[in-house]
């Protein structure tokens, strides 16, 4: 998993509640494996008109805010069914944060296993950010994991909170694999010992 410490990265505001993870990706494109790239299947149909072609009025289809590495979202993210691959999705299309009043709970355990940061705000900060990067497409936000601050484009910093251990593994890039290969040396140790222990 790659580390998270700090971010300094153009925001996009999608400000609408409860985007689910059908939006985020949709069913038909689950059955494809992690080794895919999931980036053109972020919000594939939400980002394009009936007739197929991108909706030049969807926030991720402009130049402003096309390459983006932090969404503002409204309240309950990435509610719905629990995908693995929403993750995935905005994950490689470059995301490594999302800042929302509430999220999904699965979306939010995901997020972190992956190397995407779901940070939680008050809704009313949350929404002076939206503003902030709505009237300022291009705008920047700055997340700082270690001192678990945000940074809003008008300079003012607010405080989130987040599980230590799942921070500790975000900080040091550690997914469930990368985490039980880092007590190698431990798990050898038991091995030897439960061996010893065991042979009569």
């Amino acid at each position: 998993m790659e580390a998270f410490r700090t971010l300094d990265a153009v925001a996009v505001p999608l400000p609408r509640p409860n985007i689910d993870t059908d939006q985020i990706i949709p069913a038909r494109f689950l059955s494809r494996p992690r080794e895919v790239d999931h980036a053109g299947f972020l919000f594939h149909d939400a980002r394009r008109l009936p007739d197929g072609e991108q909706d030049p009025e969807f926030a991720l289809n402009t130049e402003a805010w096309r390459n983006a590495r932090i969404v503002v979202a409204g309240k309950n993210f990435a509610c719905g069914s629990s995908r693995e691959a929403a993750v995935w999705a905005l994950f490689d299309a470059g995301f490594r944060c999302a800042i929302a009043p509430s999220f999904g709970d699965i979306f939010s355990n995901n997020g972190m296993k992956n190397g995407l940061l779901p940070v939680v705000l008050p809704a009313d900060v949350v929404e002076a950010i939206i503003a902030q990067v709505e009237a300022d497409p291009g705008a920047r936000i700055q997340v700082d994991l270690p001192a678990q601050t945000v940074t809003a484009p008008d300079g003012s910093v607010h405080g989130f909170e987040v599980d230590p251990f799942a921070k500790h593994c975000m900080l040091e890039g550690l997914d469930e694999i990368g985490l039980t290969q880092s007590y190698e040396e431990e798990i050898a140790a038991f091995e030897r010992r439960f061996g010893r222990e065991n042979v009569r």
